[in-house]
């Protein structure tokens, strides 16, 4: 059973969500291409974001759980994919106003 999609900001400690805000903001103003996927994205970054990502990451499981979260790394390349249950990929959408390809 898919896990409903709800984001609770305030499951991340109170002394950790501005720098949760902050973080990601300066990691997806890094984003060098984006792909989209049936249930998601996945983000393209300089491998050399790997520990913001993974950062990310261990925030944003606490407040979206409904996510699941692959980073990889090739070459000198990063790849974040944030995948979920149905209208996970519209979320992901609206919160980084990305326009999907028509």
């Amino acid at each position: 059973m898919d896990k409903p999609i709800a984001c609770d900001l305030n499951a991340i400690p109170s002394e950790q969500r501005q720098v949760h805000i902050i973080l990601t903001e300066s990691l997806f103003a890094q984003v060098e291409e984006a792909q989209g996927l049936t249930d998601g994205y996945s983000f393209r970054f300089p491998a050399s974001l790997l520990q913001m990502a993974a950062q990310f990451v261990s925030l944003e499981r606490l407040c979206c759980p409904f996510f699941d979260f692959t980073l990889k790394v090739i070459g000198d390349d990063l790849w974040l994919t944030l995948s979920g249950p149905d209208g996970a990929k519209l979320l992901l959408e609206t919160e980084f106003g990305i326009t999907p390809e028509q």
